[in-house]
């Protein structure tokens, strides 16, 4: 059999980075970073029906400055998702297909997420005095 050169596929290095590659791409990790933050929010619930002293050790994991981390992420992975799903939502009714308004919305979903994420943490350090 001759050896044909055969056509390479497309990857990253072919294509100029996007509005649109860059709000795929993070739609489907914020969503696993959400599943695995699944796994916190049950810690804390089992550790808050245990007592006071497992509810302690979660509360001294989530105020350490690692802890911090995870849950600043984890706040940004759930504001982006869902101001990037609402804009699904809205594209799935017929919507916002041209392509400057689809660009438009992509921006708006990662620039407002890291608004509403700062929103957030700056409500819960002001009305709690910490995370």
């Amino acid at each position: 059999m001759a050896n044909r050169e055969r056509p390479l596929s497309p990857h990253l290095q072919v294509y100029r980075w996007q509005i649109q590659m860059v709000t795929s791409i993070l739609h489907r990790a914020t969503g696993v970073i959400l599943s695995v933050g699944a796994l916190l929010i049950a810690w804390a619930l089992v550790s808050l029906a245990a007592g006071p002293e497992a509810w302690a050790q979660f509360t001294a994991c989530a105020r350490s400055p690692l802890g911090f981390l995870v849950l600043f992420g984890w706040t940004w992975a759930f504001a982006y998702h869902l101001l990037n799903g609402i804009r699904h939502l809205v594209q799935d009714a017929g919507y916002a297909y041209k392509v400057d308004t689809f660009v438009r919305n992509g921006w708006i979903s990662v620039i407002g997420s890291l608004v509403l994420t700062a929103l957030i943490w700056i409500v819960a350090m002001m009305s709690r005095g910490g995370a």
